[in-house]
């Protein structure tokens, strides 16, 4: 794709931040007093993230540098999905800090971004979440090195690779880069590589996703009020020119692919919405939301509206099975949608 299809100079249409009066149904999740209290306990919300297996479901607390984990099961009920968060797990460290983002590499172990330091690697503990609080250390610490050192680390994702290898790619938010730190497990996740991976078309790099064909990586550019698209090749640098670009996307930061990725669901920090894009083909070229629907009511949100660039969603993923959202912010520290809701 050419630069000159990629100007966005322009200046996007108005958007209201208060969208329509009309807030899309979320999904009334069975849970706890203990797990409410929890929730309600975490404080800053960044990015949330589905295990594998979908048995589990980690939440960054940001102010309070801790990671909520619990345990939930979803089904399919006569009027959709049914959502239960039997329990959950505190985890702290003095491996932890503001933790922004974060991936599963496998069920049990899982990556963390933290802004104010490295991005850390850790084993979940064997037991099942039962309403404990556990201390628990890094398996390993990646710190990059060089020109690939990281700095203000926020969110990331894990691409698993050949021979026990596994790319961590992450989004250094305030030097506007996206690097690619590979490790292998099978050396203790022993770092056997580094790499400036994008840089060209980023304003602060505030979310990312892979597509499941990876063919695509999604990196929302706060700046820039848009996501940048990337075609993942060999070729991949700094350099490198933007494939797509989804505009009108706010003050973007969680970004998801669905499971077919035919649609990329856009959490807007700074309005009320969650922004839906379709492909026509591929993702060559721009385009604006097919679909904005918003995820909380006024008064929720306006209690977050500390500037233009906060108070809605911050943290969106998509459940393993393709059927649930989850979503979170500070004032609303956890919700559900029904994916079929949102994409019409």
């Amino acid at each position: 794709m050419g630069r000159e299809q990629l100007d966005n100079s322009r200046s996007p249409p108005s958007i209201n931040p208060l969208g329509g009066s009309q807030v899309i149904s979320g999904i009334d999740f069975r849970a706890s007093e203990g797990v409410r209290a929890a929730l309600s306990a975490i404080g800053r919300t960044e990015d949330l993230r589905f295990s594998p297996n979908n048995r589990l479901l980690a939440i960054a607390g940001y102010s309070r540098k801790r990671l909520l984990v619990l345990r939930v099961d979803i089904e399919a009920g006569p009027d959709g999905p049914d959502v239960t968060i039997h329990d959950f797990m505190e985890l702290t460290s003095g491996n932890m800090g503001e933790i922004h983002g974060l991936d599963f590499i496998d069920d049990r172990t899982l990556v963390i971004g933290n802004r104010d330091g490295h991005v850390a690697i850790f084993a979940l503990p064997t037991e099942e979440p039962a309403g404990q609080s556990r201390e628990i250390a890094a398996i390993r610490l990646i710190k990059g090195r060089g020109v690939c050192r990281l700095n203000s680390p926020g969110s990331l994702a894990v691409r698993r690779e050949s021979r026990g290898r596994v790319s961590l790619l992450v989004c250094n938010n305030y030097t506007h880069l996206v690097t690619r730190h590979v490790v292998n497990r099978w050396l203790g996740y022993r770092t056997t590589g580094n790499q400036r991976l994008l840089e060209r078309g980023l304003n602060i790099p505030d979310g990312i996703a892979l597509s499941h064909d990876c063919s695509w990586v999604a990196i929302s550019s706060h700046g820039t009020q848009d996501v940048k698209l990337y075609r993942l090749s060999a070729s991949l640098g700094p350099d490198t020119e933007p494939a797509g670009v989804l505009q009108y996307a706010g003050y973007p930061h969680g970004v998801r692919f669905t499971a077919d990725d035919r649609h990329v669901l856009v959490a807007d920090a700074g309005s009320r919405m969650v922004h839906v894009y379709a492909r026509d083909g591929d993702w060559n070229g721009v385009r604006a939301p097919v679909r904005s629907v918003a995820v909380l009511d006024e008064e929720t949100f306006l209690r977050g509206r500390a500037s233009p660039e906060e108070g809605g969603p911050k943290g969106l993923d998509i459940d393993r099975s393709n059927k649930v959202v989850a979503m979170t912010c500070e004032e609303q520290t956890l919700a559900f949608f029904s994916l079929a809701s949102m994409i019409g």
